[in-house]
């Protein structure tokens, strides 16, 4: 299947006092039309400036060098080379128009996201009046409740007169999702879409983004620390580490299997229903202006040998794996 979303080699670097720092070094991967890719990590891995690197939002100052590449969807302009995008090189012109039409995200926390101010309904019809200008007002009211109906937002004409501090932490994550998609986009980021919401409604986002990607044929890149959530909604993972991909592959597969340290780490120290002591993973996330030479995982690796140390792993695949299963470390050789 074609990808929806190509990116290569992206790496991002923020100026500081004591020099340029990399939250994003060389990632590639690809995203498939209706496929969910779950990127997991701790934070301070890079998730989130990857995120906002492809979507135009990374801070003043920082650079981006690699590619990303945008195929667009056969309603938005659709098929054919000549329509894909490069987010990288694109001017800020251009990333208004494509955002929210052609890609979208979803941020963590939604009450800061929204503007408190302003009605939910107005919010939601201002994502479709930038980009469909033409439309009358009646117009782009029913699309604002139809982005609504498919945000499974109960009661959407009264919720539409309604303030953001008058929804719960759930509506107010589907009232997003409804800003998201309300121009019709084919790639959704979401961004630790369920942090600070309770299990059940938890389960009932997920649930949500799961239905739309096949009623939708959405494209979604979804952004978390729980490996849990991951297992319930991506069909493929990539694990960051200080800024890298260290492992990817199907979730199935990386879940049972992990083949790098660091994720058999994350899969200890995740709850579980049976009664088991949760292993945490010693030392912290390394400071990006205080990497270690060679794997950044080392300090906190029970596997550490010296070749870690000598230089930073490739991604590579096992001989005897005949997935697209790969990790960055020694021992998959």
């Amino acid at each position: 299947m074609a990808p929806r979303l190509e990116v290569c080699g992206l790496t991002v670097e923020l100026p500081t006092r004591a020099g340029w720092i990399g939250p994003v070094k060389d990632v590639s991967f690809e995203l498939a039309a209706g496929e969910t890719l779950g990127i997991v990590g701790e934070s301070g891995s890079g998730k989130t400036m990857l995120a906002l690197a492809l979507m135009g939002l990374h801070p003043p100052g920082a650079r981006r060098r690699g590619e990303a590449w945008l195929h667009r969807a056969a309603g938005n302009g659709g098929s054919g080379p000549g329509n894909r995008f490069d987010l990288l090189s694109a001017r800020e012109r251009e990333m208004r128009a494509l955002r929210g039409r052609e890609i979208s995200m979803v941020f963590q926390e939604p009450m800061t996201a929204l503007n408190p101010v302003l009605r939910v309904g107005t919010q939601i019809e201002e994502a479709i009046r930038v980009h469909r200008p033409d439309l009358a007002r009646s117009e782009v009211r029913r699309h604002a409740l139809e982005a609504m109906k498919h945000a499974a937002i109960p009661e959407p004409q009264r919720r539409a007169r309604q303030y953001p501090h008058q929804l719960s932490g759930g509506l107010r994550q589907r009232a997003m999702i409804a800003i998201a998609l309300a121009a019709g986009p084919s790639v959704l980021i979401a961004d630790e879409p369920t942090t600070a919401l309770d299990m059940t409604v938890q389960k009932q986002i997920l649930d949500l983004l799961q239905a739309l990607g096949g009623e939708l044929k959405l494209s979604l890149l979804f952004i978390t620390h729980d490996l849990g959530i991951v297992g319930q909604i991506a069909d493929r993972v990539a694990v960051m580490y200080a800024g890298r991909i260290v492992e990817e592959g199907p979730a199935a597969k990386v879940l049972r299997h992990p083949r790098h340290p660091y994720t058999e780490g994350l899969i200890r120290a995740a709850p579980r229903l049976a009664r088991e002591r949760l292993e945490s993973i010693p030392g912290a996330v390394p400071a990006l202006d205080h990497l270690p030479p060679g794997c950044a995982f080392a300090p906190r690796c029970s596997h550490r040998v010296a070749e870690c140390d000598a230089r930073v792993p490739d991604l590579i695949r096992a001989a005897e794996d005949p997935e697209n299963h790969r990790a960055r470390c020694i021992l998959m050789r």
